[in-house]
């Protein structure tokens, strides 16, 4: 979001305190906000708290600094709009066209993607008229984040509460992506796979599925239809992607194959296990002797089985290597008839985890792009770009 110009606007509900810490946080990772408030959400929290968080002016009235036109400049110079938390009344008065304040008057005049997040109690929400009104916005192409269901301000409990940090920030994402996956259909695997031998003991590594977790976002903010396959992991999939849950190898194998053979991209990520114990007991294992012998039989070749039947597919691959990275992963890349394969380095377990990694792209006898050191969400968008320029020559 580093640079990203984000026109802001909070009107008068409970859910206003969250759009400060939206704007903290849009602020944290490089974005530029310039922040319009209605005279309700005045009522609830204070502009120099926005100002505060911003280092810039507040703007409350078509009055404020009117030799610079606010309501016409603030949008001129944004890359992206958004409304949040949205009131029934702000709603309807966009789908009607009254601009009757500094906010509804800049909406008015934008010509750059806008985002609408409702809030506001499950009765209103729900009402025809504003059900009505939103359709209207959508049809226009406003990006509407629906509310979530949970605890209201009133103490009853339904859809109207706004919608999450993450959603919004994903929505002002997608925003201002190139929509180049726009209806590609892709499949992501991330994460381990875990290998029973008895209900609390198991085999596995140390992936932790950020990786697929970072490929399945940036491919969903590109605008591919999304799903990720993922093994156990603590951390949470991206939002508005759609994700299956597995443990074992051989759960991954049944999700993966089940999906659409029209999926056109496989990125497949995950660390799947190459063995499991051949036996599992229904009781844990006491401790007895010094040493344990446990007997492991091969588990499915999920990639293999994939290249096997992909068809037009484009299957791109990962090897974590230890030593002789980019040998290795060629290897795998003839063995497996894949499009290209990604190779990291995870000596000392690097790699795993939310921090940095390292990836090289192979593909065909000699073609390698160094996508190279940086975050995962960074990486992602790296092995996307190379992806889509494979894709446009092949």
């Amino acid at each position: 979001m580093k640079g990203m110009r984000v026109f802001l606007g909070v009107t008068g509900g409970i859910a206003a305190y969250k759009a400060a810490a939206l704007t903290s946080t849009l602020v944290q990772r490089g974005a530029v906000v310039d922040v319009v408030m209605t005279a309700e959400a005045e009522r609830f929290v204070a502009p120099l708290t926005f100002a505060s968080l911003t280092g810039r002016p507040v703007y409350t009235s078509l009055w404020d600094a009117p030799e610079r036109i606010p309501h016409i400049r603030l949008v001129r110079e944004a890359n992206v709009a958004l409304v949040a938390p949205a009131t029934a009344n702000c709603i309807a008065k966009l789908a009607l066209g009254v601009a009757d304040d500094l906010l509804t008057t800049a909406i008015l005049a934008a010509r750059i993607p806008i985002a609408i997040a409702p809030a506001m109690n499950a009765a209103m929400y729900e009402q025809t008229s504003n059900l009505e009104h939103l359709a209207a916005l959508r049809d226009r192409g406003y990006a509407i984040v629906e509310p979530e269901e949970g605890y209201l301000a009133e103490g009853e409990r339904g859809v109207g509460r706004l919608a999450s940090e993450e959603r919004l920030l994903q929505t002002l994402e997608r925003l201002v992506t190139p929509q180049t996956l726009s209806g590609v259909s892709v499949l992501v695997t991330g994460g381990p796979t875990r290998e029973a031998f008895d209900p609390v003991r198991f085999v596995s590594n140390a992936s932790t599925g950020a990786t697929g977790i970072a490929i399945a976002r940036e491919a969903a903010r590109r605008g591919a239809d999304v799903t990720l396959v993922l093994g156990p992991t603590l951390l949470a999939p991206p939002e508005g992607v759609r994700t299956v849950r597995v443990t074992t190898a051989r759960e991954m194998r049944e999700a993966v194959l089940g999906q659409s053979p029209d999926t056109e991209i496989v990125v497949a990520s995950a660390a799947v296990a190459d063995w499991r114990p051949s036996e599992f007991s229904e009781k844990k294992g006491k401790k007895g002797p010094p040493s344990l012998d446990v007997t492991f039989v091969s588990n499915p070749d999920v990639l293999a089985e994939l290249a096997e039947r992909k068809g037009k597919t484009m299957l791109v691959g990962f090897a974590a290597e230890t030593h002789e990275h980019e040998e290795n992963a060629r290897e795998k890349l003839r063995r497996k008839h894949l499009d290209a394969i990604a190779v990291n380095d995870v000596r000392g377990e690097r790699g795993f985890g939310t921090g940095e990694n390292a990836l090289v792209l192979l593909w065909g006898n000699d073609g390698r792009k160094d996508l190279g050191s940086a975050d995962k969400a960074t990486l992602a968008a790296r092995l996307w770009d190379a992806i889509e320029e494979l894709r446009r020559c092949s």
